[in-house]
């Protein structure tokens, strides 16, 4: 599911979301909506870029210009990929299809042919024999011809084929993939949890899910730009890379400066000392002036931790690791809480 957050955060965002509306020139409208939904609500970073380099450049946000924004940052990647495929998928079969029909044709020509020959052989008239069977090893020689070029066509047709498959297989990994973080995206954690929740956990192990959030992190953007928030943001996902490599284990940027780790078949424990190491290592990240190499600042995080228990679904799981999550945060937060 694409939008999960709850009530009251839902109806903060339609607030600020009808502010942007009101603002700007495009039309009140389920695309423009959605448009600046996503961007108050931090859960598309691409479009959330691309729209503070508009507002930075004072651009005033039209119809046109919000479609443009919508089919390239919302529409979903694998959806145009799909599209694009099929479209060279009939490429490919209009291709076979023609051969396949030429060589019909040829089929039809020879068999005529052939049947010429017959009665010529029947009636044993010499002098229109000779001419038949030069036609008919001409004949011979075009079907041959046309059905190697069917066979080549359908060979070229499958290896197409193949690299089309490829493509869109490769298409839909990279739509579940943050183009910032190099990790899972929302969509990709949400196809996990999906999955996770069809599979019964193994013996007394059980499926946890670890909720981590970047502290302060709006005031590292309004102290030091966005581009060095990026920088934070690389970071916190390159050490979640590196902490479950090797393992079944899949990390995802959950929205804006929070993350998430899923652990298929784990204890809670497990799950507590994983976040605890991805939490230190963060805190050793030392963030530096790239020209003096001067220290900047150190970042925290807050986290949550739960496993999934009897009668969960994506949201009750999601809920109570975001609980444990907050209850880091109103503790102090530069720490891990269970729920």
């Amino acid at each position: 599911m694409r939008y999960t957050e709850p009530k009251d955060r839902s109806a903060e965002l339609l607030r600020v979301t009808l502010g942007h509306m009101g603002r700007h020139a495009a039309a009140f409208n389920p695309v423009t909506f959605t448009l600046w939904y996503e961007y108050a609500a931090g859960i598309n970073p691409p479009l959330h870029a691309a729209i503070e380099q508009l507002l930075r450049d004072q651009v005033n946000l039209g119809d046109e210009l919000v479609a443009q924004l919508y089919e390239a940052h919302v529409v979903p990647t694998d959806a145009a990929a799909v599209q694009k495929v099929g479209g060279e998928l009939q490429k490919v079969m209009r291709g076979i299809a023609a051969s396949a029909a030429h060589t019909g044709e040829r089929a039809g020509l020879f068999g005529a042919q052939l049947d010429d020959l017959s009665l010529a052989l029947r009636s044993n008239d010499v002098a229109t024999l000779t001419p038949q069977l030069d036609e008919a090893r001409a004949g011979t020689a075009e079907m041959r011809h046309s059905a190697d070029a069917l066979q080549q066509q359908v060979s070229a047709g499958q290896n197409e084929i193949a690299r089309l498959r490829t493509d869109l297989d490769r298409a839909r990994g990279e739509a579940l993939i943050d183009p910032l973080t190099g990790i899972l995206n929302r969509k990709g954690f949400d196809q996990r949890i999906a999955a996770l929740l069809q599979e019964a956990p193994a013996g007394s192990d059980a499926h946890c899910l670890v909720l981590l959030d970047i502290d302060h992190f709006k005031k590292v953007n309004d102290a030091h730009g966005h581009v060095m928030g990026d920088r934070v943001l690389q970071g916190i996902g390159e050490i979640l890379r590196q902490s479950v490599a090797g393992s079944p284990h899949a990390v995802a940027r959950y929205g804006g400066e929070e993350f998430a780790i899923v652990l298929a078949h784990s204890r809670v424990a497990d799950a507590q000392r994983l976040a605890e190491q991805v939490r230190q290592r963060a805190k050793a990240m030392k963030i530096r002036n790239r020209n003096t190499q001067e220290v900047l600042f150190t970042v925290t995080l807050s986290g949550g931790v739960t496993a999934l228990c009897a009668g969960d679904d994506a949201q009750t799981l999601v809920a109570r690791a975001d609980a444990a999550l907050y209850e880091s945060k109103h503790g102090g937060r530069d720490r891990v809480s269970c729920a």
